[in-house]
């Protein structure tokens, strides 16, 4: 496999650059309700899927409801959460769930792990994305894709990322797209 980079947008800018490359599959982190609809549609037009990291919506409440917008209204092709419910409901709506954890320590791992063994999303991103052996010892643990994001900076750290189980790896720095 090939290097797997999938665009993680922070910015309108970023979103107008990202429109030129062809990567198929792109990340909303951090945007606004309000112009969430246009902007999803504009990138389906330039025929991109999207991923939208709920949790970082301004002005969405992620609960059952603001999900229910996003599958329907906005029509995202998959969604991001540190939320164990809101991926074991973006999978009973059949889109894309990706359980996004954090490798702070032991105990908060083997506490993500847990769960990601009971809601098996599709995929896990793990922050920050540049500690090989977790990205092993977590692909290992699950048998679930892994996409390695955070303080991924150089094309080594993407190496390595995919060189220890890593499916794919998202970045918000345009100079790895």
């Amino acid at each position: 496999m090939g290097k797997k980079i999938i665009p993680a947008i922070r910015n309108m800018k970023d979103f107008d650059d990202v429109l030129k490359t062809d990567h198929e599959l792109i990340i909303f982190l951090e945007t606004r309700l309000s112009q969430l609809e246009s902007t999803v549609k504009y990138a389906k037009q330039h025929k991109k899927k999207v991923l939208i990291h709920a949790d970082l919506v301004q002005g969405l409440k992620v609960d059952e409801y603001g999900l229910e917008y996003l599958i329907h209204n906005v029509k995202v092709d998959g969604i991001i959460s540190t939320k164990a419910n809101v991926i074991a409901s973006a999978k009973k709506h059949n889109i894309i769930g990706i359980q996004r954890l954090f490798a702070l320590d032991s105990h908060a791992l083997n506490h993500n792990l847990n769960i990601c063994k009971k809601i098996k999303p599709d995929y896990i991103e793990i922050l920050p994305g540049v500690i090989p052996d977790i990205i092993k010892k977590i692909y290992d643990e699950t048998g679930i894709p892994i996409i390695a994001g955070g303080l991924i900076r150089t094309e080594k750290d993407v190496d390595n990322a995919i060189n220890s189980s890593a499916y794919a790896v998202t970045t918000s720095n345009k100079d790895l797209w």
